[in-house]
C-alpha cells in the first residue's frame, strides 16, 4: 500500500510529531508498505515529486534530517516565504493524493483541530484517526467539558476565559490553568494562590485567545486508548517530579508508567467505560486516547481526549497497546487498516 506518513507542521509539538512519525515510517516499511514520511509545512520540491514513491526511502531520510535539524518554529517558518498564505508545503496535497492513505502523525493545532482532515475530505484523500467534527470537537475543551457536562461524563467543574474578559474567579484555589485549544499540556499550569493565577493567565493566553480554569484533582493520573470504540488497558501516569507535564511527558524516565494499571476491577472497569462512552459523546472514529483524573475518594473525572496521541518511544498508547498483546507494527497496521475501510 501506498503511504504518506504526516507529520512536523508548525505547532508547538512540532518535535514530538517528527519522533511519532519517524516511528510509524519504519514500522510501516517493515510491515511491507511503500512508505514516505513528509513533514506538511516544509513539503518537497525536487523534481522526481510526481513519482515520489518510486523512491521514497532516500527522499524520506532526506526530509527527516531536515526536520530535526529544525525544531525552532520561527527557524522552520523562515524556510518558507510563502508560509502564511498556504499551510501546506509545496507539493504536499499531490503526494497524499497520489497515496491510498495518509498516516497523520501530527500533533497540536494544525493536525488535531480538523481543518486538514476536513481539506482532505474535500479531495478524497483517506487519512487515519478521526474526522473534522471530532476533531475540532475535542481540540476546544471548553465544548469537550459542555458535552461531557451534558452527557453526565464527570469532569472538573471549571468555565472558559476569553482574553480581556472579566475573570468571575469562581474556581477556587488551587486551580488548573490551561489554553482552551492547547495539546501534550503546553500552557498548563496550577495555580495555588493570586500570585500564580496571574502568571498562569499570562502563560495560557500565549498560546491562545481563550483559556480553561478549572478545579485542580489531586489523586491519580490515567489514561485508556480506545480502538474501534473498544477501550484498551488503563495506564498509570506518576510523575517524578511535579504533574504530567510537557517534560514529564516526552523525557524518558521522568514518569512512571504502569499499564495495566493497579486498580480493583471495579475501578479499572468504570475507566473503560467511561473511556468508551467519551468517544461516543465526541463522535470518534478509528482510535484516540481519554485522560483521567481519581481523586482521594476514588472519584473519576475526564479531562480531555486526544484524538491524534503520541506514537513515539515513550507514548501511552503503544504501551497499552503492547498490554494487550498488540505490538507497535500491529499497531500501526490495524489504524491503517481503518482508515482504508472508513
Amino acid at each position: 500500500m501506498k503511504v504518506v506518513v504526516l507529520a512536523g507542521g508548525i505547532s508547538t509539538e512540532r518535535d514530538v510529531s517528527l519522533s511519532s512519525g519517524r516511528m510509524i515510517y519504519e514500522a510501516l516499511k517493515g510491515n511491507g508498505h511503500q512508505a514516505v514520511l513528509l513533514d506538511v509545512y516544509l513539503g518537497y520540491t525536487g523534481e522526481d515529486a510526481g513519482s515520489i514513491f518510486e523512491k521514497e526511502e532516500d527522499w524520506a531520510k532526506e526530509i527527516g534530517a531536515v526536520g530535526a535539524e529544525n525544531p525552532d518554529i520561527e527557524a522552520v517558518k523562515a524556510l518558507r516565504t510563502d508560509g502564511d498564505k498556504n499551510f501546506f508545503g509545496p507539493n504536499v496535497i499531490s503526494i497524499c493524493q497520489e497515496a491510498d492513505a495518509v498516516f497523520m502523525a501530527l500533533h497540536g493545532e494544525n493536525g488535531e483541530n480538523g481543518k486538514i482532515q476536513a481539506c482532505f475530505d474535500l479531495m478524497g484523500i483517506k487519512y487515519t484517526g478521526t474526522d473534522y467534527v471530532s476533531s475540532a470537537l475535542c481540540m476546544d475543551k471548553g465544548l469537550a467539558k459542555e458535552l461531557f457536562d451534558y452527557h453526565g461524563i464527570p469532569t472538573p467543574r471549571g468555565i472558559r476565559l476569553g482574553k480581556g474578559e472579566a475573570d468571575p474567579r469562581s474556581v477556587p484555589f488551587p486551580c488548573v490553568v490551561k489554553s482552551c485549544c492547547g495539546g501534550s499540556s503546553v500552557g498548563v499550569c496550577i495555580a495555588r494562590n493570586e500570585e500564580e493565577y496571574k502568571a498562569a493567565l499570562l502563560e495560557g493566553f500565549r498560546y491562545d485567545k481563550e483559556v480553561i480554569i478549572e478545579q485542580y484533582i489531586e489523586g491519580r493520573e490515567f489514561s485508556v486508548g480506545v480502538m474501534d470504540g473498544r477501550a484498551l488497558p488503563v495506564i498509570e501516569i506518576a510523575p517524578i517530579n511535579g504533574f504530567y507535564d510537557y517534560k514529564n511527558k516526552y523525557q524518558a524516565g521522568s514518569a512512571v508508567e504502569t499499564c495495566p494499571a493497579q486498580l480493583s476491577e471495579r475501578k479499572t472497569k468504570e475507566l473503560r467505560h467511561l473511556a468508551e462512552q467519551v468517544f461516543r459523546v465526541l463522535r470518534l472514529k478509528n482510535y484516540a486516547r481519554m485522560d483521567f483524573m481519581m481523586n482521594g475518594e476514588e472519584e473519576i473525572f475526564c479531562l480531555e481526549a486526544n484524538t491524534l496521541p503520541g506514537m513515539t518511544s515513550t507514548s501511552l498508547l503503544p504501551q497499552e497497546a503492547k498490554a494487550a498483546g498488540i505490538s507497535f507494527a500491529q499497531l500501526c497496521e490495524r489504524i491503517l487498516e481503518a482508515a482504508v475501510k472508513e
